[in-house]
């Protein structure tokens, strides 16, 4: 096992820190943009959590996803704690399945983005317009749910990117002795 120095950990300490009030400026901004304009517009904060899953663990995720959750619901005046619970439940998912499953590719990613806010556009739908019978709700769906889902996933290409720099700067990187080359062979 190799031991970190003094200067080794403040480097560590700094990163983790600027790394961390980095995705709180995005969370921030996503939030801004999300309660500017009309309603047909980007969700910018599902794939922002997806994001922040993909590189922590399960408590963390579900924390950070419950908390984008909460700014959804203020954003787009929903009931307080409904999107959080569905972001919680998608990011710690999302966590495991990554941890456990998959590799941190942009494929993956897109594709994990592309169902999570499907599903939360889908049940926004359902229980916000379908459920209580509205004359042709069905135009909704197609004029307003599946356009914000389509700027999501257009939005959900930058966020990538976004994080992908912060994470390469600032992410910790593992260190392998010699001892952990021998025994992994």
């Amino acid at each position: 096992m190799r031991l970190k120095t003094t200067r080794e950990k403040r480097i560590l300490y700094f990163k983790t820190t600027l790394r961390i009030f980095l995705y709180g400026l995005i969370v921030m901004a996503g939030f801004i943009y999300m309660t500017c304009g009309t309603w047909t517009k980007a969700v910018v904060l599902v794939p922002t959590a997806v994001c922040v899953a993909l590189n922590a663990d399960v408590l963390v995720s579900a924390f950070v996803g419950a908390f984008c959750g909460f700014l959804i619901d203020i954003a787009c005046e929903r009931l307080f704690g409904y999107n959080a619970v569905l972001l919680a439940v998608f990011c710690a998912a999302i966590s495991l399945v990554y941890e456990l499953y998959f590799r941190k590719r942009f494929f993956n990613y897109l594709w994990i983005t592309a169902l999570a806010a499907f599903l939360q556009c889908r049940l926004d739908y359902e229980f916000y317009y379908k459920m209580w019978n509205y004359e042709n709700v069905e135009r909704i769906f197609h004029t307003m749910t599946l356009k914000v889902w389509g700027y999501t996933m257009i939005s959900a290409v930058i966020i990538y990117i976004i994080f992908a720099v912060i994470n390469k700067f600032l992410m910790p990187k593992a260190h392998l002795t010699i001892e952990d080359v021998i025994k992994t062979s």
